[in-house]
């Protein structure tokens, strides 16, 4: 499946070498901004804007194939607080499931006079409206909600997050939802979900929640409504596994999750599941973690951890290559290696250029900054090998995407892309615990607004939203299930 992970769960052909000399193509101003990961399918580019317009791009010169208008987006000033203006429409970076030729998004619409969130199934070759169904949690304020996560797909169902606006205004739990691709009845998770409890936010800086071989979708908490260890954990400031029907499996937590609530000190990466069993997961605490998958161990349970690993918050979706796990730094870039026997975990490198969620591609690890530039890095040191221009972004957490022989990197309401040189081949695909797929990834490896992402063939999720976790599927799946009868 393909994240734009968004994270998150990504699976796609790769390219073997990028020339940033001039771009390819870039795309028509569209007509709102862009906070997904661009994706690519069937010869086509697909993003979503804030004003909740789908455009299919052709892969081979950037112009519109044909685009779709869900509805009216919300005003920004008609919400109780938030960072995205002027208009609140399509956050999250879509879905493709390749089987049905179908992308799905979240759009927030204005609907009879008031905000709600509508999962929309659009044919991909058309355009065309498949299926549409409010997706708004039961008893909950559809105007408090910000559907940040980039979506995902497990076992026909579409998966996705909510948490709150940019400021934790208003009263609202995070969420996370399935809901069938035909359309029926949604599955619910909800965080600080006790009498009086609110926020746990499941944002991820854009990144898609990760489902790994065993259909099982794992994802980040941030700071939860609960500020003291002598009540009871509210599920917050966590690493969350749920099944593939929304029941909590286990979870890790820091020790210092109640002072971590109090300080809006959010665990806010996409889960990073390694090949043999470890879970690396990060946050605004600037602390990485290594964990056990197989037993999370809970509040303090962690079997490692890497105390002021970069300057800045740490948030949006990673990337994977073996042992390795590229995090998204605000202040840039960082590489961090983790090992089994003993458990622990290394900094390899900090760089201070770029900070977006990283990609693995073409042998670089790419990332765009807040300065417009789209950055290429040396894996083993972290040096600047490849560097240019694609304009400002929209948010803070933009991510490249990869596929049809492209890099692909967003700005503010354009796609500027990027080809291989002249010979060079994509032949490199990746896979993730979700599934496998044809379009945007990385090589043998395995992002949101300001404010606050089952293995299917075929299935093409949010590219890399936040990046690309690579997880070797089935590795994991048998390594998972052995310490788990131990």
């Amino acid at each position: 499946m393909y994240h734009g992970d968004p994270a998150g769960n990504g699976v796609a052909a790769s390219v073997s070498s990028v020339s940033l000399s001039s771009p390819a193509w870039t795309s028509p101003a569209l007509d709102g901004q862009l906070y997904g990961e661009p994706l690519v399918w069937d010869g086509h580019v697909f993003v979503a804007t804030e004003n909740d317009t789908v455009y299919a791009l052709s892969a081979t010169t950037g112009a519109v194939e044909w685009s779709s208008h869900l509805g009216t987006p919300v005003p920004s000033g008609s919400l109780p607080c938030g960072d995205i203006s002027p208009t609140v429409g399509i956050t999250g970076t879509p879905v493709i499931d390749a089987s049905r030729a179908e992308i799905f998004v979240v759009a927030d619409e204005q609907v009879k006079g008031s905000p709600a969130h509508e999962l929309v199934g659009l044919d991909a070759t058309s355009g065309k409206t498949e299926v549409t169904q409010d997706v708004d949690p039961k008893g909950a304020t559809p105007s408090a909600l910000l559907q940040r996560t980039g979506l995902t797909l497990d076992a026909g169902r579409v998966v996705f997050g909510y948490g709150g606006n940019y400021g934790d205004c208003a009263s609202y739990r995070g969420w996370v939802i399935s809901v069938p691709e035909a359309g029926g009845t949604a599955a619910e998770f909800a965080v600080d979900a006790g009498s009086g409890q609110s926020q746990g936010a499941i944002w991820m800086g854009g990144a898609a929640p990760v489902v790994d071989a065993q259909g099982n979708i794992w994802v980040s908490a941030g700071n939860g409504s609960v500020y003291s260890s002598s009540h009871a954990y509210d599920d917050s400031d966590s690493v969350l596994e749920l099944s593939s029907a929304l029941s909590l499996l286990q979870y890790f937590a820091p020790a210092s999750w109640a002072t971590d609530n109090s300080h809006d000190l959010d665990m806010s990466t996409a889960p990073a599941l390694l090949a043999d069993g470890q879970v690396v997961g990060a946050g605004k605490a600037r602390i990485v973690y290594l964990l056990n998958g197989s037993s999370l161990g809970g509040i303090g349970g962690q079997q490692a951890s890497l105390t002021d690993a970069c300057g800045e918050d740490i948030d949006g979706g990673v990337a994977v290559e073996g042992t390795t796990v590229y995090l998204p730094c605000l202040s840039g870039t960082i590489a961090v290696q983790a090992s089994s026997s003993p458990a622990g975990l290394r900094m390899l490198w900090r760089s201070s250029a770029g900070g977006g969620p990283p990609i693995v591609a073409a042998g670089l690890i790419w990332t765009i900054g807040q300065n417009g530039d789209l950055y290429g890095l040396n894996p083993t040191t972290g040096s600047v090998q490849e560097q240019t221009s694609v304009g400002t972004p929209a948010n803070h957490f933009p991510t490249p995407g990869v596929g049809a022989g492209l890099l692909l990197a967003p700005s503010a309401d354009r796609v500027v892309a990027f080809s291989a040189p002249s010979g060079a081949t994509s032949t490199t695909t990746s896979t993730t615990a979700t599934s496998t797929s044809t379009s945007t990834s990385t090589t043998t490896t395995t992002s949101t607004p300001s404010g606050q992402g089952g293995s299917n063939t075929g299935v093409i999720v949010a590219a890399v939203i936040g990046g690309l976790v690579v997880v070797g599927g089935l590795i994991w799946l048998l390594v998972a299930r052995l310490r788990r009868r131990r």
